[in-house]
């Protein structure tokens, strides 16, 4: 499971720990990733994502279908999202 955010495609960097002797060892900076139920109402039905705390602030100011259609033309969220699920 990629730590990547689905929204604003927020991934893991590298960096260093140094030391007060200025050694410098690898080590990795995780986005703050939730996993993250959200209701879409003009398709009446729910959509779970993994987004940063950031991406949930931003849908929350702008709403989630037109945060969704703007990650799916970026490439960070797959189009299968934005399509209903299908009725068995």
């Amino acid at each position: 499971m990629a730590r990547v955010c689905d929204i604003t495609g927020k991934r893991t960097q590298t960096g260093n720990n140094v030391s007060h002797a200025n050694n410098k060892t690898k080590r990795c900076f995780y986005p703050n990733l939730q996993k993250k139920r959200f209701y879409i109402a003009e398709e009446d039905r729910f959509v779970t994502l993994k987004v940063s705390t950031s991406a949930i602030r931003t849908i929350s100011k702008n709403g989630i279908l037109p945060t969704m259609r703007k990650a799916v033309a970026k490439g960070h969220l797959h189009k299968s999202f934005l399509k209903p699920a299908q009725e068995a």
